[in-house]
């Protein structure tokens, strides 16, 4: 046993429960990463036998992760920490993110086995037989397209679903799920006391006690009324019966969900009083990290793109996705997915550039803004916004063209990529104001000419912030803002003393001329592309014998 440190300057936890590992960094009253720790699924569990942290069924859509390996990582995550000195009993609270979309199920009874868990005993061998279902579907599962049709008929629609929870169906949302274990194991759900999401499930094991949902993450799964911020009685009863009651009721993200459990001060000497602030979603702990401000953009340019956007005055739509935000309960973030981002970049770079960056961005800057006025899609496989496939390329005169120059192609690679992202921003809510800030995040975010094209096409200054951490950073910030977010102090506030983004473009004076009209032939074009990709793949699926 841990025996109580003497009290030294405080610190906070923030831990992240992502796909392939369990991580947690410790911080200090400045907000300096004082200890790092990684528990690798695959590498450090070899006995639970995953790929990538994963079960992928031989059917290739349904995806699972074993929950005991995570309640196990957990274990030795701290046992690890213990054994390098850490002093636990300088915790003065702790927050975390978990993987979106998993979801966790607790057997009758094991509220009160959590409530007593014995401090000889690691988590895993009191908590062993206390999951009704022994691996979690996860975020990486599209197993329930049948679920997704009923809830979507159940609601009045694709558009009305988004209209209440933020998103239309998606076979990842935990609604979704649940309603598919119901219909196909309806005793094993009648055996299921609570059901958690990866975020509440890892700060049920801290709290010792089954702990809420947060709005944020709730947000993800169907079934949250994202302006009221309780559960839709239709969705849940679309899914499956007295949901609500497996559910619990949804909190603040910034809600302070009690003090740990005792197990954690006799094993391995936490502070009694340390408090468990809600655990959240791994994006919205993201957008805690990046420390998004009203207005914000960050954009993570990397195998896809994807954009985090805080919004005060949402407009859900069949595309992408809207959530409650994490540190501000008044306001949202949207979440939008683009398939085509670097790989497609790479994949001109190598054509027109030699495979090389140095000469891609001197062929950039070398053209003029607008690339007078040629406007071309690049989609190599299909995208998700718009659903569209192909490369298609249009002169001044909205005529398709065949081809570019290299130069031209490489401009309208670039501007097109960031006029499609502002332009579906802007159809979910997004408004670009004065105070608007652009992070930039992920591989492409090292390249100054892209990162130029971006601040010109958003008529908004591009910073750079290192995010190696972001879930993990923003789920230590939460902690920290935990303890005073009830005196309505905002989270920027609380962490002004961390390392902030380096500014690394602003607006070429004269662009938003140039980009006004562009927007908007851009987006007539684009429709254009939509109905082609329709109209050919209707062809094609004709041909089929």
């Amino acid at each position: 046993m841990a025996a109580a440190a003497a009290p030294s300057s405080p610190c906070y936890l923030g831990w992240d429960l992502s796909t392939q590992q369990l991580k947690v960094v410790a911080v200090d009253e400045q907000m300096t990463v004082i200890h790092e720790d990684t528990i690798n699924f695959d590498k450090d569990l070899p006995e639970f036998g995953t790929q990538g942290g994963v079960y992928v069924h031989s059917d290739r859509l349904t995806v699972m992760s074993p929950v005991l390996m995570w309640v196990k990582a957990l274990d030795m995550i701290l046992e690890k920490m213990k054994s390098s000195g850490f002093n636990f009993y300088r915790v003065r609270a702790l927050s975390g993110a978990g993987q979106q979309h998993g979801s966790v199920y607790w057997k009758e009874g094991t509220n009160s086995v959590l409530q007593n868990l014995p401090p000889d005993l690691p988590l895993h061998q009191s908590l062993k037989s206390c999951f009704s279902v022994s691996n979690s579907p996860i975020w990486m599962d599209s197993s329930t397209y049948a679920q997704c049709c009923c809830l979507e008929k159940a609601v009045g629609g694709a558009q009305k679903l988004a209209e209440i929870s933020g998103s239309r169906a998606y076979e990842r949302f935990t609604g979704n799920q649940i309603a598919k274990i119901y219909s196909q194991n309806p005793e094993v759900y009648s055996k299921t006391e609570r059901i958690s999401l990866v975020s509440s499930f890892a700060a049920s094991l801290f709290l010792g006690s089954y702990a809420s949902i947060d709005y944020s993450d709730g947000s993800g799964m169907n079934l949250l009324q994202i302006r009221e911020k309780v559960w839709s009685p239709i969705c849940l009863d679309a899914c499956a019966p007295e949901l609500e009651r497996r559910l619990g009721h949804p909190v603040p993200s910034s809600k302070i969900l009690g003090s740990i459990s005792p197990y954690y001060s006799k094993r391995y000497g936490f502070n009694p009083d340390c408090k468990v602030v809600a655990f959240t979603g791994d994006n919205p702990a993201s957008l805690a990290g990046m420390r998004l401000a009203e207005g914000d953009i960050a954009i993570s340019l990397g195998t896809s793109d994807t954009l985090f956007l805080w919004i005060k005055e949402p407009k859900p739509a069949l595309e992408g996705h809207i959530l409650c935000s994490p540190v501000d309960s008044q306001a949202y973030m949207a979440l939008l997915c683009f398939k085509n981002g670097s790989l497609m970049r790479e994949k001109i770079r190598d054509e027109l550039a030699s495979g090389s960056w140095k000469e891609f961005s001197k062929v950039l800057s070398s053209t003029t803004v607008g690339n007078d006025g040629n406007v071309g899609f690049y989609f190599d496989v299909m995208e998700i916004i718009p659903e569209a496939v192909g490369i298609h390329r249009f002169n001044a005169h909205n005529q398709r063209i065949p081809d570019f120059p290299k130069e031209v192609e490489i401009r309208a690679l670039i501007e097109g990529q960031f006029m499609a992202k502002r332009i579906h921003a802007e159809k979910l809510g997004y408004k670009i104001l004065p105070s608007t800030r652009i992070l930039a995040t992920g591989g492409a975010s090292y390249n100054k000419e892209i990162l130029q094209v971006l601040s010109d096409v958003f008529s908004a200054p591009v910073y750079t912030i290192d995010t190696a951490n972001s879930a993990c950073l923003g789920s230590a910030y939460r902690a920290v803002h935990g303890l005073v977010a009830e005196t309505n102090v905002p989270l920027t506030d609380v962490v002004k003393l961390a390392p902030g983004p380096k500014l690394v473009a602003t607006p070429t004076a004269g662009v938003a001329q140039v980009y006004q009209p562009l927007l908007k032939r851009y987006m007539e074009l684009e429709q254009q592309v939509l109905n082609w990709t329709k109209q050919h793949h209707m062809e094609k699926l004709k041909m089929r014998p």
